[in-house]
């Protein structure tokens, strides 16, 4: 076992992580330390070639991520420490609008180290706080269950429920003060993130707080590429707004794809760039966001424009059938 982390200090460890002041390499050395601690307690390091830990996996729309990829989301350090303030925020938020009640917070996508239980819940007592997981991979939330009976937090945890975010009927859904589902990618590539939101918000609370927040696409024009240093983009507009496109859905069901985006060429002088870049920009909660490049979830696509110019317009499309993606089209 680790000889600088132990059950007893990782409370101390997440505090620390929540200052405002930490410095990025004291982030990640803390981060570290608590993944190798995860990793001992469970042996489950997140990066060997074992085929059934590396595969993802097929949900009703989309994939799920394999049970490696999920246990390596941990060291997205600026990830992990934005989600943290995030969620201990809206539970402090909670406690003040809810006095006396017991906040209850639905995990939609945990993943073998359930760190938004393992390192929050040391900072609540029992009574203050109760989580119910959902995981759709059985391996994936075997692994977290131990680590979560090994740092003696089970009290802390009302149900497990192995299924599919996509489809799931919540119980009781009316008990629920937040809702956490950081199960999503670049550009909403491949995971449930929207799907999910589509299927769980209308089961709950008009209060429910969600964590993250909201997803948005923007799109931007330069006229230099990322290696340059000369490079400025112009942001151009809102390809898709995720909360947006859900509040403005009358359908009951979930559907196959979003209504398509069209930015018109002509009015924005494409001509004068070589280069487009589709960012993806993470509302967390509140104030806090993940912005470009800061993490795996943020990553911006850039892609040359080539010229001369021969289409009116550019046509973005959101599907979310049995590939979840982001396309486009170019149009006269």
């Amino acid at each position: 076992m680790s000889e600088n982390v132990t059950a007893f200090n990782i409370k101390e460890k997440v505090s620390a992580l929540l200052k405002d002041s930490l410095e990025q390499p004291e982030t990640e050395s803390l981060i570290n330390e608590i993944h190798s601690y995860f990793r001992e307690l469970i042996q489950l390091t997140g990066f060997d070639q074992n085929m059934e830990h590396l595969a993802a996996v097929t949900t009703a729309k989309g994939k799920a991520l394999g049970l490696n990829h999920a246990a390596q989301c941990l060291l997205d350090y600026k990830r992990t420490v934005k989600f943290l303030k995030a969620m201990v925020t809206a539970i402090e938020e909670k406690q003040q609008n809810y006095p006396n009640e017991t906040i209850h917070i639905f995990y939609a996508g945990c993943g073998p180290y359930a760190p938004f239980v393992t390192l929050i819940a040391p900072l609540f007592s029992p009574e203050e706080v109760q989580f119910s997981l959902l995981e759709i991979n059985d391996k994936s939330l075997e692994y977290a269950k131990t680590l979560i009976q090994k740092l003696e937090l089970t009290n802390y945890v009302t149900n497990y429920y192995t299924a599919d975010a996509v489809t799931f009927k919540v119980p009781e859904p009316e008990k629920f003060h937040i809702l956490f589902s950081e199960t999503l990618d670049a550009l909403l590539y491949r995971e449930c993130y929207v799907p999910i939101l589509f299927n769980l918000l209308p089961q709950l609370s008009e209060d429910i707080t969600v964590i993250p927040e909201n997803v948005l696409v923007k799109m931007s024009l330069a006229t230099n590429a990322f290696a340059d240093a000369k490079h400025t983009s112009v942001e151009i507009d809102t390809v898709l707004n995720v909360r947006k496109a859900i509040l403005l859905n009358q359908n009951k069901t979930i559907p196959n794809q979003l209504p398509d985006k069209k930015v018109a060429v002509n009015s924005i002088n494409i001509k004068e760039y070589n280069y487009l870049i589709l960012d993806t920009l993470v509302h967390v909660y509140d104030h806090i966001w993940l912005t470009r490049n800061e993490s795996s979830l943020t990553l911006a696509l850039e892609m040359h424009i080539e010229h001369p110019i021969n289409f009116g317009s550019i046509v973005f499309t959101y599907l979310m059938d049995s590939n979840i993606e982001l396309k486009y089209r170019l149009e006269e």
